[in-house]
């Protein structure tokens, strides 16, 4: 609710002329601002007594620069802000819109196909968050707002004073923030806070709306928590599975409560009749559980409903398959096959690059039909059948992006498949065949062919450099440099997805007892990015050519392939790093630490030598451990050593023409 600017109020802020109030918080004011004639902008503007503080500034700085990773996935997007400013703020899209707390006020407890999507927007947006590494810390029903009729979250992960308190006066209210807060953030610091207590706040969040009540209601703030540390919630007024899961969301352990894409996924799993979901925030809840990194696994006691209702999901979501609109012819140039590595800071999504002349991000497998997956001088693909896939990285690969590979095909009777955009029961599929080449969408149901184009260019044994390019919705086809194909993409859920190869019959050879077979060389999937501003401080090493040292991030090592999968990363000291990026120093931030590693979210597969130096700082670190990085000197067997990497395992890494000689465990106490 706007209210008018006060006296003491600015007028102007960082170059934005400050219009209204929007509130007030423990941490500072919220106005509405606009920068000349720019689009209305929500303005934080943290109070002089936190601006004042060091520590303070410092965890806004640091978090500020992690909610910018944030996509808007039913997310108020971060615009601007300046932690270094006399008065620190924070700029994020205005969303024009009441909150939930004023819609349950004045409309009463939401119900049906509202509460649902209300539920899925909100994990939408916790999803989106705790992706970018981000946990929000204040979710309640006050900083859920609607835009549009689409749910969208505010004020997620920014630095702010603990509050316990509030000074609502209603029963159901009074208790503020402590009606959200999960049982372990009453533990002090001794237990650390991570992105469960967001989950249970929205099974807090998710019950109130449904019911018009928090779920721990008490007369005061203390009875509150103690309700919270010792009680089960009453979720009296909610049925079905969605209170299955507010339930499980608000278990006392926090590794008792789904993940948030878990709970996504389940709610999509829900999404059937008159809870069905559409438009903006189908696509949106789609894009942003494609688009986040899987985590790695963990240890449940209570999980079991959750996989079961998980694995009807694909089933009950099978209608996204069905969604199509007219084509829309539309040319544009696709960029070129990467030739230089990225800078720091520059990629947001997973960036593939493997030659397939040996297994590594791609496995040499068989099916249940006699289809083969092997590496013989590329990824040499086959099957008696009408179609196999051969299953590349589990990474999701969302917004603009290019992927690109040297393609052949054995005979006239067959064709080279890239499947694109695999999200379950829909995906994209590009056809490469001698006399075709061809875009089509493969739904739950059928398949639709989106374009075409009659072109010989894929003679049999001739290898052709194809680049599809993935740009505002657009697929654009390549072979050799040239154009060959442009086509619309037509279904708004698949905004994201897996890639993978593949092989199947002709056209004309699909009744034909023929084995149809394929290879493809070199594959790179990555982002499009828009070129930097200006030159960046730093570049990663290209460990693919030349001869090389560098820290690196081990994926995966498979010794008996002399294959690995690495990651090249920037290992600095916490000055080099700050002095690098041009932080000034805080106890909060990268400068105060020893090491600090900057990710380039490329994996690349390199070859090994046939008998690698490989060193180890086994579990001795004063002895096998050399200065001033703390390398290992101790040999260690390949075996040992790739149980020691796992997929997260740093090294120093030394290559001779893209080639792995050495590899040294690096030791980060």
């Amino acid at each position: 609710m706007k209210s008018p600017l006060r006296p003491a109020d600015p007028p102007s802020l960082g170059g934005y002329r400050l219009l209204a109030r929007l509130g007030e918080g423990g941490m500072g004011s919220v106005f509405l601002g606009r920068r000349d004639d720019g689009p209305l902008v929500a303005i934080k503007m943290i109070k002089p007594e936190y601006a004042h503080d060091e520590e303070f500034r410092g965890r806004f700085r640091s978090e500020v620069k992690r909610a910018w990773q944030v996509p808007p996935f039913c997310t108020a997007a971060v615009l601007d802000a300046d932690p270094e400013h006399r008065t620190p703020y924070l700029v994020v899209e205005y969303v024009d819109g009441p909150s939930l707390d004023e819609v349950v006020d004045r409309e009463g407890p939401l119900a049906d196909s509202r509460l649902h999507g209300v539920a899925v927007g909100v994990a939408t947006a916790l999803t989106a968050i705790h992706g970018a590494g981000v946990i929000h810390r204040d979710l309640k029903p006050q900083n859920v707002l609607f835009a549009l009729g689409t749910p969208k979250v505010i004020d997620f992960g920014i630095a702010r004073p603990l509050e316990v308190t509030s000074r609502h006066t209603r029963p159901d209210q009074m208790v503020g923030t402590v009606a959200y807060m999960a049982p372990e953030r009453f533990d002090g610091d001794d237990r650390e806070i991570t992105p469960a207590a967001d989950v249970f706040a929205w099974g807090a969040v998710i019950a109130y709306a449904g019911t018009g009540r928090t779920p721990f209601r008490a007369d005061s703030p203390v009875a509150t928590a103690a309700k919270i540390l010792t009680q089960p919630p009453d979720l009296t007024g909610l049925t079905g599975p969605l209170a299955e899961l507010v339930a499980l969301a608000l278990s006392k352990e926090p590794e008792d409560r789904p993940t948030a894409p878990e709970l996504l996924n389940l709610l999509l799993a829900q999404n059937t009749g008159s809870g069905g979901i559409g438009g903006p925030l189908r696509e949106a809840a789609e894009a942003a559980r494609l688009a986040t990194r899987p985590e790695r696994p963990r240890r449940r006691r209570r999980w079991a409903v959750a996989a079961a209702v998980t694995a009807v999901a694909t089933a009950l979501t099978a209608a996204v398959g069905l969604y199509s609109r007219p084509t829309e012819k539309v040319v544009v140039k696709p960029p070129e096959t990467l030739t230089t590595m990225p800078v720091p800071g520059a990629i947001r999504g997973a960036w593939v690059v493997d030659p397939l002349d040996r297994p590594g991000q791609w496995k040499a497998t068989t099916d249940a039909y006699g289809g083969v997956c092997s590496f013989k001088n590329g990824l040499a693909m086959s099957t008696p059948s009408s179609a196999m896939v051969c299953p590349g990285p589990a990474a999701s690969f969302a917004g603009d992006q290019m992927i690109s590979a040297d393609v052949a095909v054995d005979d006239t009777r067959s064709c080279a498949e890239i499947q694109f955009r695999n999200a379950g029961p829909g995906s994209y599929w590009l056809d490469l065949c001698p006399r075709t080449i061809r875009i089509r969408h493969e739904g739950a149901v059928r398949a639709t062919t989106l374009g075409s184009a009659d072109q010989p260019r894929f003679g049999p044994g001739q290898r052709r450099h194809v680049v599809l390019s993935l740009r505002d919705e657009v697929a654009t086809v390549t072979v050799d440099g040239d154009v060959e194909l442009e086509q619309k993409l037509t279904d708004p859920s698949l905004a994201a997805g897996r890639v993978a190869f593949g092989v199947g019959p002709a056209d004309e050879a699909k009744d034909q007892d023929v084995r149809a077979g394929a290879v493809i060389r070199r594959a790179e999937i990555r982002p499009i990015e828009a070129a930097p501003a200006a030159p960046p401080p730093l570049t990663f090493t290209d460990v693919r050519t030349g001869s090389t040292k560098s820290i690196v991030k081990v994926r995966g090592y498979n010794p008996k392939a002399r294959s690995v999968i690495v990651e090249p990363v920037l290992f600095l000291t916490g000055d080099e790093y700050c002095q690098t990026f041009n932080l000034a120093s805080t106890s909060d931030n990268p400068c105060e630490q020893a090491w600090v590693t900057e990710d380039s979210r490329m994996a690349v597969t390199l070859p090994t030598a046939a008998t690698p130096e490989l060193t180890s700082t086994f579990d001795d670190p004063e002895r096998c451990a050399a200065d001033p990085v703390t390398v290992g000197t101790c040999r260690i067997t390949p075996g040992q050593l790739a149980e020691r990497l796992g997929t997260e395992g740093l090294v120093e890494l030394t290559t001779r023409n893209g080639t792995v000689t050495t590899m040294a465990e690096v030791y980060t106490p």
